[in-house]
């Protein structure tokens, strides 16, 4: 009975949001609406509300806040279209996708998904144009890469408030979120566009260039700014995770947590940049103010993951799936990926999914791959309930069918190579 009430909830948030109601207003109503039906007395029910959003927020928000701030900086300061511009002229005409792919990648890592993707497209169709090139040829690496980020590598939400809810490490997610993300990049980014798309019925131009303009940081300060998060989390992660102790270690445990990082990288990035202070401190209120609705959404979806728990639901689906002799991280990618089919936001399925697959992590499943494979199911099967589909769609100016084709099939393949990276990582870790 349980179970059916869950599925009755699931349908009622799927029903608000195809109405077009705001995810957090919809989260929040399913969630009370859930607890009640399960038999959770009232106040029990809002105290677990209460709780969701405080354990979920509470180690992750000044991650979101500061993430927030560092890649609006990158965004205005320019630097992540001198990083276009630098890889366009190394890897050269023929190797084009692979410039758009390292590109999306570099400029995905500090930037959120809609804003990497509006920075980036105008440059997209500026190589189209250049190289005579289809912009789906162009335009499919860097959404790939700008989507794999979104789903495996923090300092994204859904990474990071995945991170808090597992209590697993970000710096070992985000190790490990690497090393999923380059090969499952080049396999859906280069090599899937060039079995879907023909290249076009031109040959590419010789010489073309795209013109830079000369305002733009130099090359070494946008490289630094772009990854400077991500190299001191990975090197406060392996500094730390040493067994033995010696003189400076402190320094590195510092650096492995994510809210000294990123605030460091704020802190030397304005250092770098030529702007005012005053400048960049509207930068800063406007990276906080592009979040502040998904901050709102986790925090919906952390009260209605609380929900799920305190009312025993993850104990139950744990017993209804005790007997399938599966892997956790294969149900909880099975679980997510449901969910995001049915309820098209990546975030709020790998929210949702999160408090059912909880009480499945045993001591053979480390949590931060737990974290990867929910990730890697929230990005499976994009369609039309999905505003990632919509824009991809609009800005090629596709048909559905061309969109499905595209769009759908890349996301799909992206989430099942991740499913496929976290099972054959688990062997190895």
């Amino acid at each position: 009975m349980s179970l059916f009430i869950l599925l009755l909830g699931i349908l009622l948030l799927f029903v608000l949001i195809l109405k077009k109601i705001n995810p957090m207003i919809a989260l929040l109503a399913v969630a009370i609406i859930t607890g009640l039906l399960l038999g959770m007395p009232a106040a029990k029910v809002m105290s677990a509300i209460s709780n969701g959003i405080g354990s979920t927020l509470g180690s992750m928000v000044m991650v979101l806040a500061l993430g927030a701030m560092m890649g609006k900086l990158i965004e205005d300061s320019g630097s992540a279209k001198k990083i276009v511009f630098i890889l366009i002229k190394a890897f050269g005409q023929k190797n084009i996708q692979w410039a758009v792919l390292l590109t999306g990648l570099l400029v995905g890592i500090p930037l959120f998904y809609n804003a990497g993707f509006v920075v980036l497209i105008p440059l997209v169709f500026a190589i189209s144009s250049a190289t005579g090139l289809s912009k789906l040829y162009i335009g499919l690496p860097m959404a790939t890469a700008l989507s794999v980020t979104h789903g495996f590598l923090p300092p994204h939400p859904g990474p990071v408030a995945l991170a808090g809810i597992f209590h697993a490490d970000i710096g070992k997610t985000l190790i490990y979120g690497l090393i999923l993300s380059l090969p499952i990049a080049v396999i859906a980014g280069v090599y899937l566009p060039r079995l879907l798309l023909k290249r076009s019925t031109n040959v590419i131009q010789d010489g073309f260039v795209i013109n830079e303009d000369d305002n733009l940081p130099s090359a070494s300060k946008s490289f630094i700014t772009a990854l400077l998060p991500v190299f001191l989390i990975v090197a406060g992660t392996l500094g730390s995770s040493l067994k033995m102790d010696y003189p400076g270690k402190a320094i590195f445990v510092f650096l492995a947590d994510p809210t000294a990082a990123l605030l460091l990288s704020v802190v030397l990035t304005l250092m770098l940049q030529k702007a005012s202070i005053a400048k960049a401190m509207e930068s800063c209120t406007e990276g906080v103010k592009s979040i502040a609705m998904i901050v709102l959404i986790i925090a919906a979806g952390g009260a209605f993951k609380q929900i799920l728990i305190d009312s025993g639901m993850g104990e139950t689906v744990k017993q209804l799936t005790g007997g399938l002799n599966l892997s956790p991280l294969l149900l909880a990618w099975l679980i997510t990926a449901s969910l995001r089919v049915t309820l098209g936001s990546a975030t709020v399925a790998a929210l949702t999914a999160s408090g059912m697959v909880l009480p499945l992590i045993g001591p053979g499943t480390p949590p931060e791959l737990m974290v990867l494979s929910v990730g890697a199911g929230s990005l499976m099967f994009s369609h039309v309930n999905d505003t990632g589909f919509w824009m991809f769609k609009e800005y090629f100016n596709l048909t559905l069918k061309e969109t499905f084709s595209t769009w759908t099939v890349m996301e799909s393949l992206v989430s099942v190579l991740g499913l496929v990276g976290v099972l054959v990582l688990n062997q190895i870790v």
